[in-house]
């Protein structure tokens, strides 16, 4: 267990580590704080090499907060004939939900209805792709007692767990399970701390503005103050941003939209659903029910074309083709009205020349460029580590640093113990869905509750998410602003009415540095 204070990010310790930076040499400098860059950062220093790593905005403010909180195991890619990613995913969920994050990965299941619009060669077709995803777990080594088999169920057992389907034609469903994230903004704060107490430099609100082989010049995006931070070797992983770092780096990113309804907008819901898109062989829907009490519908996968926004915004056209797609399985529709909120984010996906940003691979990339910054695209969320591993390799290679080998396939973040362990600290005062989203931390957060008994209470009423927790965000996960509360240490602000109900205790507790006040 890494111990809270050597992890703790948080205002002070931003200014002392800042100030000193100008006058150091750093191994490595990480630019970019999404699942990608913290997860270079702590490879570096995992390694024994001195690390920066900074960010212009927040941790996980581009895609890595976007995504669909699933780590996949990668049964599409099977189905497009990439073996290698296939089972690259397999293995790297398998090491997150045995190893490296069990408090934050676990086994969710879902269910293909096999409806009219289903054929049976379709179906038969998904159930080979089930048994392969299946093959991929057992060679991954991921035992069945954390992700169990797939099967066939009938049709009354699927509206058992579903009860929402039309039941009208309904021949059963396919049921499958997969590893879904808590939360991936989490996912990377938990990186991000890990790294801090291997000695990394974890930088927010400090903007790269030119890099170069011998480190970047910067902006200290809350004084304006420019630096020059020194580094050995350069590791650009900015996502959709990096071409705007890198020369010849041609992305062609894609957007990803999802709806956030409310559970009675699917009332009975015990499981999440993937429904086939008329017209595609591998491609789904995703309803995904959450531990808040909200669904995740998605998603889109769109050409995004032109500059890049700090926020992407989902279309009318993207929301209304996820509310056809999924009205075309229910009794009842879901309405426009019914979507509480939608977020989109973008895939940064490298231009491979192919024609639909769908069918572009989500194969990584490394590259070296001729001043020896190593740029990292492509790939997925499930696979930052491995991506993480290869930037770091590159750039050992590339400079000549004295690194260690790779710990990370190995190596716990923040708050993860075996499963045992994180069952046995659930009780009524520590409850189940704090140690899902802190593991090993959710004792001390409750206790901060039981201290300060306003802190004790939800930050909006009917949603599991108390105000201790956004005091500890400000305490100990590097919170410098009320928007990286709402939007990213927790999920309040998906829904613009939650957000609005919530500011004025997130600004008093970004102004008393945690520290609630009356």
């Amino acid at each position: 267990m890494t111990p809270v204070a050597s992890s703790s990010l948080n205002a002070r310790r931003r200014a002392r580590e800042l100030q000193a930076l100008p006058d150091e040499v750093v191994d490595v400098l990480v630019v970019g704080l999404g699942a990608t860059g913290a997860g270079a950062a702590l490879d570096a220093a995992s390694r024994g090499l001195s690390v920066a790593a900074i960010d212009a905005h927040d941790l996980a403010f581009g895609t890595s907060r976007w995504s669909s909180k699933l780590i996949h195991g990668g049964l599409r890619y099977l189905a497009s004939g990439q073996l290698d990613v296939a089972h690259e995913s397999a293995r790297e969920r398998g090491a997150l939900m045995m190893r490296i994050a069990p408090h934050l990965v676990r086994a969710a299941p879902f269910v293909l209805p096999l409806t009219p619009a289903v054929s049976r060669p379709q179906a038969a077709l998904v159930r080979a792709g089930l048994a392969a995803g299946d093959a991929l777990r057992l060679a991954a080594g991921t035992p069945r007692s954390l992700l169990p088999g797939p099967r066939r169920l009938p049709a009354r057992r699927t509206l058992r767990l579903a009860p929402v389907l039309r039941d009208e034609g309904l021949r059963g469903g396919l049921l499958s399970w997969d590893g879904r994230l808590a939360d991936d903004a989490r996912l990377v704060v938990a990186l991000a701390r890990t790294a801090a107490a291997y000695g990394a430099r974890v930088l927010t609100r400090v903007r790269a503005l030119r890099l170069s082989a011998g480190g970047a010049l910067a902006r200290d995006e809350l004084t304006g103050r420019e630096l020059q931070i020194r580094a050995r070797a350069v590791i650009n992983a900015t996502g959709v941003w990096a071409g705007e770092l890198a020369e010849g780096v041609r992305l062609r990113p894609s957007r990803g939209t999802h709806l956030v309804l409310g559970a009675h907008s699917l009332g009975g819901l015990r499981c999440g659903l993937h429904i086939p898109i008329p017209g595609e062989l591998n491609r789904f829907v995703l309803v995904i029910p959450q531990d808040d009490g909200r669904v995740y519908v998605g998603l889109t996968d769109e050409p995004a074309d032109g500059p890049i926004p700090d926020v992407p915004q989902p279309t009318e056209v993207e929301i209304g083709f996820l509310l056809d797609v999924l009205g075309g399985v229910l009794r009842a529709p879901v309405r426009r009205a019914d979507v509480l909120g939608a977020f989109a984010g973008l895939r940064p996906l490298l231009d491979d020349g192919r024609g639909r940003t769908a069918d572009i691979s989500r194969r990584h990339a490394v590259l070296t460029g001729p001043d020896k910054v190593i740029t990292v695209v492509g790939g997925k969320l499930t696979t930052y580590r491995r991506m993480a591993q290869d930037a770091v390799d590159a750039a050992v290679a590339a400079c000549g640093l004295p690194a260690g080998p790779c710990r990370t396939a190995h190596l716990p973040l923040v708050g993860a113990a075996p499963r045992s362990r994180l069952e046995s600290l659930i009780s009524p005062r520590v409850p189940a869905w704090l140690v899902r989203r802190y593991g090993t931390e959710a004792p001390a957060v409750a206790a901060l509750a039981r201290r300060d008994p306003s802190l004790a209470e939800p930050v909006v009423p009917g949603l599991p998410v108390l105000g201790a927790e956004l005091a500890w965000a400000v305490r100990h996960e590097g919170a410098l602003e009320a928007a990286d509360l709402l939007d990213r240490r927790s999920r309040i602000g998906l829904v613009p009415e939650d957000r609005q109900a919530a500011l004025p205790l997130a600004e008093r507790l970004i102004a008393a540095g945690g520290e609630h006040e009356g």
